[in-house]
């Protein structure tokens, strides 16, 4: 696999990220559970995790100078999420311990095809404020890019994005997890980038649940407002609608172990890519390969690539 559209190699883009951190505590088993039922899982795996840190960490392997704004509890989860945080050279000083609530936790279970089931216990992602996002606010003056999740309260994602926004720092925001009420129109008019599954689509968008997502629905998340839109399609690859027009972006063929952070792969690669002055399509196509290198191993953080590994021919 290597990247392709001419990019070789990505600059040192200043971007900040905020957002979730959690610990991960996977269970892979042959298949997923239905409801009510107790299956014998196999492998057990506790790493670091959160959307908003996998989207860091992701981008700091690629090489982005990577500002992190979050809340970690006093606990050991929080010590080894910082160490990881400072193993990939991010910038962790707006990174604050809760005194009262802590460090999030995932459960996660994997099946046999690497498709999985995740419920969040948020702990201290829950209590990052609006007035931790301003604390960095001369940072974000120097970032070119902004990453922003929904793992968070919705009033300091709004924060965030209105603050980036005033300065003139490109916004990307990853509409996960997605609310069931949608998102704010308001919100939406301030997103440069926004990157949403197909489920989440279908929510902004205001559309039944079995509606298939193809270019019309691409097409139609631009009148929400935002710059461009993404729509990650899985092993399919992406749909971009920018402009008024709508173009795919595949994905290689990879055998997927573990699907866990592959939004996120994607939402950190892109984020580097386009900091780095890439143009938009082709940052989606490294960002696609992004994502297909992280399920081909289990794990978050453990599974994100870096840039070694994404430009090797």
């Amino acid at each position: 696999m290597s990247a392709s559209c001419g990019v070789q190699s990505l600059g040192r883009p200043r971007i900040m990220v905020v957002g979730s951190s959690n610990t991960d505590m996977v269970v892979k088993a042959d298949r997923l559970p239905a409801p009510g039922e107790t299956i014998m899982g196999g492998k057990f795996v506790m790493a670091p995790g959160g959307k908003g840190a996998n989207q860091a960490v992701a981008a700091a392997r690629l090489g982005a100078h990577v500002t992190f704004v979050a809340r970690l509890g006093q606990d050991v989860f929080g010590d080894k999420a910082l160490d990881g945080f400072r193993a990939a050279g991010m910038d962790t000083r707006f990174v604050v311990r809760d005194m009262d609530e802590p460090t999030g936790v995932a459960l996660i279970f994997v099946g046999g095809d690497g498709e999985n089931e995740i419920v969040v216990a948020p702990g201290a992602n829950a209590a990052l404020l609006p007035e931790d996002v301003t604390l960095a606010s001369d940072a974000l003056a120097e970032c070119a890019v902004m990453v922003v999740q929904l793992e968070i309260p919705l009033e300091t994602t709004t924060c965030a994005v209105r603050l980036a926004h005033e300065k003139g720092v490109r916004v990307v925001l990853n509409s996960a997890p997605m609310r069931a009420e949608g998102l704010p129109v308001d919100l939406l008019k301030l997103v440069d980038i926004l990157v949403a599954n197909e489920s989440e689509t279908r929510i902004i968008l205001g559309l039944p649940a079995d509606e298939e997502i193809g270019a019309e629905q691409a097409n139609s998340l631009l009148q929400t407002g935002v710059g461009a839109a993404i729509v990650t399609l899985g092993a399919r690859g992406a749909l971009l609608a920018s402009e008024g027009a709508v173009v795919h972006v595949p994905c290689p063929s990879v055998k997927a172990v573990d699907t866990t952070a592959a939004g996120d792969a994607f939402t950190g690669a892109l984020a580097a890519a386009v900091g780095s002055g890439v143009p938009l399509y082709d940052a989606c196509d490294l960002a696609s390969k992004a994502a297909a290198l992280s399920v081909t191993r289990m794990g978050a953080q453990s599974s994100l690539p870096t840039a070694d590994e994404l430009f090797t021919l």
